[in-house]
């Protein structure tokens, strides 16, 4: 659900081999995965299952190899989301994606603070606070609050990003935040 090329290219930057693929055998073997995703959350859905990837997406999380979810990629890890109603997530994580107030300018978009909760190992390095950029109308609410790793204000402080064991995701866009978003997906590639 677009912004596939971009997260692709930022990886080769930084040397690591990416492939775009829906082959499921691919992305069994692959040795990391991620998931991106721009648009609406019923709609990334309904292209997970009409290319029968939810059970791939699922084994990748489970199978204990780095597992990196962007923007639209972290809020189907969910359970389900407000968008258009009520839909119904990958159910990874639990929780619920909320639309922000309609108080504030939606999309939330552009360059942003996030914060540090906790200092994973393969956060060690990395400044307790920093921009990255941002294009999101939703936000993700997590149940097990242990699994916050950032969180950003905007109207209210939401969870801008994630980390369980292997899986790790971000609401933030690390390919569009310049050298620290960049420093962000080299730490998410040492893991491999």
């Amino acid at each position: 659900m677009g912004n596939l090329r971009s997260i692709q290219k930022a990886l080769e930057f930084l040397d690591y081999r990416a492939e775009v693929t829906d082959d499921k055998n691919k992305i069994n073997g692959a040795s990391a995965v991620v998931l991106p995703g721009v648009g609406a959350f019923p709609r990334a859905m309904e292209e997970l299952k009409k290319r029968d990837l939810v059970e791939t997406v699922k084994d990748g999380v489970s199978s204990g190899k780095p597992f990196l979810g962007i923007c639209l990629g972290m809020q189907i890890l969910f359970e389900e989301s407000d968008e258009f109603g009520s839909s119904q997530g990958l159910g990874i994580v639990q929780g619920k994606v909320k639309r922000f107030s309609d108080k504030l300018k939606i999309p939330h978009m552009g360059w942003n603070e996030i914060e540090l909760i906790k200092r994973p190992d393969f956060m060690e390095d990395f400044p307790k606070k920093s921009f990255m950029y941002f294009v999101h109308s939703y936000y993700c609410e997590p149940k097990d609050k242990k699994i916050i790793l950032t969180k950003t204000s905007y109207g209210k402080n939401f969870v801008s990003s994630i980390c369980r064991d292997n899986l790790i995701a971000c609401q933030f866009h690390p390919e569009k935040s310049q050298k620290l978003g960049l420093e962000f997906l080299n730490n998410f590639g040492r893991l491999i």
